[in-house]
Order: C-alpha cells, then sequence, then structure tokens
C-alpha cells in the first residue's frame, strides 16, 4: 500500500537540527526526506512528490534565497523558511520569492507542526487569512503586519498574542486564556510578561490601531474593530 502520510522535504546543512526534525515530524505522522545542500534541494523539490518543503535560508552552494528562486514558477507545493536569520529583510525577501511562511530558529517543534497541518489544510492556492482594522493587517497564514507596503515587524510572542486576539473579535478574553494558548508552555506565563507583550504590541501597532486592542478590567483584553476578509 501507498504511504498516506504527506510527504516533507526538510532542505537542510546542520546535522543536529537535521535530526531533531526528523524525529519531530515523523512522530507528528510526516514521511520526511532530507537534502543536505541547495542544488540537492532544488532538484528533489522538482523532481519527487512532496507535500511540502521546509528551507533553511543559510546552505552551502546555493543560498536559500537562490534555492527559492530556482522553484519560483516551477513548485506547485507550499514553501515553509526556517532560519536563524531575524533581520527583516530576509523575512521579506523569503516571501517575494514564494514563502508562504517564515519560521526562526530556535523553534518549538509543536508550532512548526501546527503551520504545516495548517498550510497543509489550507493548500497551497488557497487565499491568505487577512484581518485587516485601522490601517494595518494582519496576514494570520503568513505571519505578517503590515502598514501598507511596510511590514511592522513583530516576534514570534508578539504576533502568537495579536493574532490569538484579532482572531477572536469582540470577546473578552483573560490573562490566563491568552498566555496559554499564545505564549509556550516552558517559558514565562506571567501576566506581568503578557501586559509587556501587549505593550510592545500596542506602540508597534501606532494610535490608531493600538485602540483596537482594549484592555478589559480585571479580566484581560479584547480585540474590537475590523474583520476577516
Amino acid at each position: 500500500m501507498a504511504d498516506p502520510r504527506p510527504r516533507l522535504l526538510v532542505v537542510e546543512d546542520d546535522l543536529s537540527v537535521v535530526q531533531g526534525l526528523v524525529r519531530g515530524l515523523h512522530r507528528a505522522g510526516f514521511e520526511v526526506s532530507v537534502a543536505m545542500d541547495g542544488a540537492e534541494g532544488v532538484r528533489r523539490a522538482l523532481d519527487e512528490p512532496f507535500d511540502l518543503v521546509i528551507l533553511d535560508l543559510m546552505l552551502p552552494g546555493q543560498d536559500g534565497f537562490q534555492v527559492l528562486d530556482g522553484w519560483r514558477g516551477r513548485l506547485s507545493v507550499p514553501v515553509v523558511v526556517l532560519s536563524a536569520r531575524t533581520e527583516l529583510e530576509a523575512r521579506l525577501r523569503s516571501f517575494d520569492l514564494g514563502a508562504v511562511d517564515f519560521v526562526q530558529k530556535p523553534f518549538w517543534m509543536e508550532e512548526l507542526v501546527a503551520r504545516i497541518r495548517t498550510r497543509l489544510a489550507m493548500g497551497a492556492d488557497s487565499p491568505r487569512r487577512l484581518v485587516s482594522f485601522a490601517d494595518v493587517t494582519v496576514d494570520l497564514d503568513g505571519r505578517r503586519l503590515t502598514r501598507g507596503e511596510e511590514e511592522i515587524a513583530l516576534t514570534t510572542h508578539e504576533f502568537n498574542v495579536l493574532a490569538w486576539l484579532v482572531e477572536r473579535p469582540d470577546r473578552a478574553v483573560s490573562r490566563e486564556q491568552l498566555a496559554e494558548h499564545a505564549l509556550p508552555a516552558e517559558g514565562d506565563r506571567q501576566g506581568r510578561t503578557l501586559d509587556s507583550h501587549v505593550s510592545r504590541i500596542r506602540k508597534k501597532l501606532g494610535p490608531e490601531a493600538a485602540a483596537c486592542v482594549r484592555t478589559v478590567w480585571g479580566i484581560g483584553y479584547r480585540f474590537s474593530s475590523g474583520g476577516l476578509r
């Protein structure tokens, strides 16, 4: 019988990262193949039937941007970039070259698996879920916050908090609920930490959009305004 599990290609040259990814993705129910350099990644993704590709940017030979460029217009499956690079330019260039998501290292396997499953369920050509309010737009699938053509850089935790709120408009969400669902179990989930994340989010949103993230005294927060389109 054919293996019914989704087939993933991991393009990554760090052996320790590869081993962790293979173990974690196998446990999550995926079939995993590995390419250890950019040229092999380009060839295998085009020649073999994969459902999704996980791509590092810092590769020997062809780097991740060259790989994405080699796939552009030729690869029909989604590509998730998994990289230690943190600068905004790397994220924007990855999306411009066709990546559907960008996950920063170090990462949580549970979050990576959740993003992969969401992307596979949506399909590579499904429209992105966008929430627009005030003068900003949240791309829930691309995990981007933009004002016009400008991207507003959020940390992983900040984006998790904002996304969880905007997906539940006009609902009062307790600090405990928000911390449980938006922050990692092994991290700091205290109320003060969550409040600090919200404070930084509001500063980055700017006055008009920040007004949509409201404090519900004695409970937590509520997102009010905008909508899913």
